[in-house]
């Protein structure tokens, strides 16, 4: 069986050409991850700003207010204090004084660690350094004059000018404190503000993340449904449009790679299939015409059948007839040579109907006896031998058979007539001793092969093809007689049941002939 071509490549595709799944989802994916990590890089940039504002907010401008406010509380407990000790002259109110410079001293410390962390430190250092000196300078007029006078004026020591002096610096320090509590306001309202501008930034990134997410399940749908939903099912319809009998329906989608390069084979092997369909048409009309011509040719056949049968045969009888006739009547008129004319007539006569019969023999080969079914080869053999009993009796003949002869699939009539041949084949070559034939029978797969056996003169190897063919004769008419159709009826007979037959080239006497025939049911069996 001949395989056949492969079908031709498919043309590249125009310009940059369709892309294939899996560089779609590549690319979408790339999209995806490209947005994915701006939106992280964003949150982590947020995310450390947001608590860098967070640390400048609460661990430093919101303890540098405090302590603001401490050093407020302890300069106006100073100057309660320091005023109590000039009216009463009471060292606990000088204690209270000393206590609050020292908490003064302590608020100031904490305010000088915490500026080199501020967003702006020189502006809170020139407005610490304006309330330090507003505050030595208050000390320095009011407070330190009232501690060195207690001790020798007493009471006296707070006096209208020295109040003066009091009002005077401290409001200087008052607004020193305001001016620094001012901008530390400010500062906690831009620490707040980034703080807050941070969030934010936090909460968009958050929500572009949530819509790249979004997008990409969206864009991966869309990719599905336009990339391969709609071309698959759009092939789906060419396709059903082919299979409803509209065979002339191009097949192909352009994206993606892979079902273009699909379509493009499923079209080509449609054309293809077209094509052969048509080529199978055409041949099958072809067939039919054929097939009606062999039907004349086999009814002109089997009328020249009838011919042979009836119209031929008739005059020959009579030609037979009336030369046996002739020969009687006229007998003492005819010398040696007419005698030998007239008998010259008569066997040509009866080797002609001979010859008749057996060409009607061989037409009628899977036309007469039947359709094919099951047949024991044991019962065609015996209606074989029945056939032959006379002549198997008047040479001493002997024929042996295997135990159980298999059952085949033929017809009876055909199988007797290939046993009588090759039978009788075997009888008319015998040898010097009577002759011995077996016939016997081997599975090989799903046929029976048979073989027909004899110890007459055999056949020369090299006409083991000739032997097979109509009117093909080894030996003279008057030494072994007959038609020359025995051997080419036989093999008509096993092809006609599916078979073959061949000479066994094995050594030794005698010939072997083997065929083969179908078994019956499953071959597997």
């Amino acid at each position: 069986m001949n395989r056949p071509e492969p079908l031709p490549p498919l043309a590249p595709p125009a310009g940059m050409g369709p892309l294939p799944v899996g560089r779609w989802f590549l690319l979408a994916g790339t999209a995806v991850a490209l947005v994915f990590a701006l939106g992280v890089t964003a949150i982590l940039i947020a995310l450390t700003q947001t608590q860098g504002a967070r640390e400048t907010l609460v661990d430093v401008i919101d303890p540098t207010a405090l302590h603001t406010l401490e050093i407020s509380t302890a300069l106006q407990a100073q100057e309660g204090a320091i005023r109590g000790y000039g009216l009463t002259t009471e060292q606990q109110y000088f204690q209270d004084y000393r206590q609050g410079m020292a908490d003064e001293r302590a608020a100031t410390g904490q305010i000088a660690a915490l500026l080199p962390r501020l967003p702006d430190p020189s502006a809170l250092r020139s407005r610490m350094d304006r309330l330090t000196a507003a505050a030595a300078a208050w000390r320095r007029d009011y407070a330190e004059k009232i501690a060195a006078a207690v001790p020798k004026v007493g009471a006296n020591a707070v006096n209208r000018d020295l109040g003066k002096v009091n009002v005077e610096r401290f409001n200087d320090v008052r607004a020193a404190l305001a001016d620094q509590q001012d901008l530390l306001n400010r500062l906690h309202d831009l620490g707040r503000d980034r703080l807050q501008k941070g969030w934010r930034t936090i909460y968009v990134a958050v929500a572009v993340l949530v819509g790249s997410l979004a997008l990409a399940v969206i864009g991966c749908t869309l990719i599905v449904r336009y990339v391969v939903v709609l071309p698959v099912a759009r092939l789906a319809r060419q396709v059903r449009a082919v299979a409803t009998g509209d065979f002339d329906r191009e097949l192909g989608v352009e994206r993606p790679a892979e079902l273009r390069e699909l379509s493009g084979h499923v079209d080509g092997m449609r054309r293809r299939i077209v094509s052969e369909w048509r080529a199978s048409e055409e041949a099958r009309q072809q067939f039919a015409e054929q097939a009606k011509e062999l039907r004349r040719s086999n009814g002109e056949l089997e009328q020249f059948a009838y011919v042979a049968s009836h119209d031929l045969q008739e005059p020959l009888r009579k030609v037979a007839s009336f030369s046996q006739m002739l020969e009687q009547r006229y007998a003492d008129q005819l010398d040696d040579r007419a005698r030998q004319y007239i008998a010259f007539a008569v066997d040509g006569a009866k080797r002609m109907q001979l010859l008749i019969n057996d060409l009607l023999d061989f037409s009628r080969v899977g036309r007469v006896g039947g359709e094919l079914a099951p047949v024991a080869s044991e019962d065609a053999l015996d209606r074989a031998l029945r056939n032959l009993d006379a002549l198997l009796t008047d040479v001493d003949a002997t024929v042996t058979r295997d135990d159980d002869l298999p059952e085949v699939v033929g017809s009876t009539l055909l199988l007797s007539q290939l046993f009588q041949n090759l039978v009788g084949n075997a009888v008319k070559f015998r040898g010097s001793e009577p002759p011995r034939i077996h016939i016997g029978a081997e599975r090989d797969g799903g046929m029976w092969e048979f073989h027909c056996s004899d110890n007459g003169i055999g056949v020369d190897a090299k006409y083991a093809d000739r032997i097979f063919l109509i009117f093909q004769r080894l030996h003279p008419r008057d030494v072994y007689p007959g038609s020359g159709i025995g051997l080419a009826l036989c093999r008509k007979i096993v092809e006609y049941h599916g078979g073959r037959i061949w000479l066994d080239g094995g050594e030794g006497a005698g010939a072997t002939f083997r065929w083969t025939l179908p078994v019956v049911g499953d071959p597997d069996d």
